[in-house]
């Protein structure tokens, strides 16, 4: 269980500014939208947030090789698309995909609980 945490006006901010995007945000775009309603707030204390919240699971942190971190306030089970030509990241509406869950657990002596999974390509736009 983790410790209680003092609510934010800033924190709240950036949950509810996130809960408005489908297109996972960075975290300098994120600052730059927040900054418009808390013109002191630093690019640190974003990062800072930003760790919070997805250290918390109140929101998902999308890591990848070659683009920026991106965040998303849909903690919900779903997959994402990102595109290798212009970085753009997009929720894919599809089933499930748990069982790999269990194929990987069939491969140790352990047990897996949950997967990351990335679909790379193309997107239409480009």
């Amino acid at each position: 269980m983790q410790p209680a945490t003092k609510r934010s006006k800033q924190r709240d901010a950036i949950i509810n500014f996130l809960m408005t995007r489908k297109d996972h945000p960075t975290a300098d775009t994120i600052y730059v939208n927040i900054k418009e309603e808390f013109p002191n707030i630093s690019l640190g204390t974003v990062y800072r947030n930003l760790a919070l919240l997805s250290s918390r699971g109140d929101i998902l942190k999308l890591s990848y090789d070659g683009g920026a971190d991106r965040y998303d306030a849909n903690v919900g089970p779903h997959y994402h698309f990102i595109c290798k030509e212009c970085g753009e990241v997009i929720d894919l509406k599809m089933d499930p995909i748990d069982h790999v869950n269990a194929i990987a657990s069939a491969q140790f002596k352990g047990r897996v609980d949950e997967n990351v999974t990335y679909f790379r390509g193309v997107c239409e736009n480009v």
